[in-house]
C-alpha cells in the first residue's frame, strides 16, 4: 500500500515539474498558424540549383521556349547575372555568365534580380545593379539570350520618391500588346529587404513613368505572415484581371510566399484566402525562407521555382500545383 503511495506522488510531482517546465519555456513565434495549405507540393529532388561549388544562386526569371527553359539568376560568389537551361525544368546545367558587373561604376558593382521579356526577335532584360548599399535598374538587350548589351550606362529607373529610400530593385515586366507599352512592377525602400511594391510604364524600356499614387501594393499588418513587408513579385496578365505572386515578410528574417489579382494590376488587389501557397520546411534546405517566386502555366499544371534560405546559403527550389485551374 505504502509502495502504491509512494508510486502515485511521484507521478503527481513529475507533472507538475513537467507542467512548470512547459510554462516557463520561451514561446515560438506565432507564424505556424500560417503556413502553406500543402496545394503546392515541393519537388522531391530540391534543390534544382545552387549550393556547393556554385554557392548562393537565388531571384531567377524563368522563360520557356518551344522544347526548353531558360532560367537567369542571380550568381551572387560572381556578382553576376547568369542563365541555366533545362528540358523539363528539374534539371538544370550550371550557370553561365550572361551580364558581369562593370568594374569602377557607380551603380553596377553587383549584378542580380533579372527579369527578360522575348519579344520581335530580341531578349529584353532589365536587372538590378547594386553599389554602396543603394539599388537602381538597368536595361540590356540580347538576340540570342546569351550575349546581352547594355542600353544605357545610366539607370533606366532610380529610387526618387519618398517611398523608395534608397534602392529600387526585383523588377518584373510584361508587354502589354493591346496597350503597346511595356509594363513594371518592382520593389522599393530598404536595400535589405525591400518594403514594397511599386509600377511604371514604358514605350521604349528605357525611359519609365512612375505611377504616381506609388506603392501600389504594400505589407497587410492584419496578415500576420506578411506584416512586415511585401516584395520581388511576378505578375501574369490574364483574360480579366492581372494575378501576383509575391513575397510577404513576417519580419526581417522570415519569408513565405502569397497570391493577389487586381482588375487593371494597379488597383484593388485581393489577396488569396489561403495565404501563404508556400511556407519553408523545417531542418530543410529552404528552413529559413523561401522567396521571389516565378511561376508558369502548363498544360496540366503550374511550376513555380522559387529560391529557399537556409541561414546564409540560398539555392533555387520548384513547387508544382497539380491543375490547370488555381481557383483564384
Amino acid at each position: 500500500m505504502n509502495m502504491k503511495k509512494n508510486v502515485i506522488q511521484t507521478l503527481i510531482s513529475l507533472t507538475v515539474i513537467i507542467g512548470i517546465c512547459s510554462c516557463t519555456t520561451s514561446p515560438k513565434k506565432t507564424i505556424q498558424k500560417e503556413e502553406a495549405t500543402g496545394k503546392w507540393v515541393k519537388y522531391e529532388n530540391n534543390p534544382v540549383l545552387g549550393g556547393g561549388d556554385l554557392g548562393t544562386v537565388f531571384d531567377i526569371c524563368v522563360l520557356k521556349d518551344s522544347d526548353s527553359y531558360k532560367m537567369y539568376s542571380s550568381w551572387r560568389p560572381q556578382k553576376s547575372i547568369a542563365l541555366s537551361t533545362s528540358k523539363d525544368g528539374k534539371n538544370w546545367s550550371a550557370p553561365q555568365i550572361v551580364l558581369p558587373p562593370v568594374e569602377g561604376s557607380s551603380w553596377e558593382a553587383d549584378m542580380n534580380r533579372p527579369v527578360v521579356v522575348y519579344k520581335d526577335g530580341l531578349y529584353h532584360m532589365w536587372y538590378t545593379g547594386q553599389n554602396d548599399g543603394k539599388s537602381w535598374i538597368g536595361y540590356a538587350i540580347s538576340k540570342d539570350g546569351y550575349n546581352f548589351e547594355r542600353q544605357s550606362k545610366e539607370p533606366v529607373l532610380s529610387a526618387e520618391q519618398p517611398w523608395e529610400k534608397v534602392a529600387v530593385m526585383c523588377p518584373h515586366v510584361i508587354w502589354d500588346k493591346h496597350e503597346n507599352i511595356f509594363k513594371m512592377w518592382y520593389s522599393g525602400g530598404e536595400q535589405y529587404e525591400p518594403d514594397a511594391i511599386g509600377y511604371a510604364t514604358s514605350k521604349d524600356g528605357l525611359h519609365w513613368t512612375k505611377w504616381d499614387k506609388n506603392p501600389i501594393f504594400k505589407a497587410d499588418p492584419a496578415q500576420s505572415w506578411e506584416q512586415h513587408k511585401v516584395t520581388a513579385c511576378q505578375v501574369i496578365e490574364r483574360e480579366n484581371d492581372y494575378l501576383m505572386f509575391y513575397i510577404g515578410f513576417y519580419d526581417i528574417n522570415f519569408a513565405q510566399i502569397g497570391m493577389a489579382r487586381s482588375k487593371d494590376g494597379i488597383n484593388d488587389w485581393e489577396r488569396y484566402s489561403e495565404n501563404p501557397i508556400i511556407s519553408p520546411t523545417e531542418g530543410g534546405w529552404d528552413a529559413s525562407a523561401t522567396y521571389k517566386p516565378f511561376a508558369i502555366q502548363e498544360k496540366d499544371c503550374w511550376m513555380l521555382w522559387y529560391n529557399g534560405r537556409n541561414e546564409h546559403l540560398e539555392q533555387i527550389g520548384l513547387a508544382i500545383y497539380d491543375n490547370h485551374d488555381l481557383n483564384f
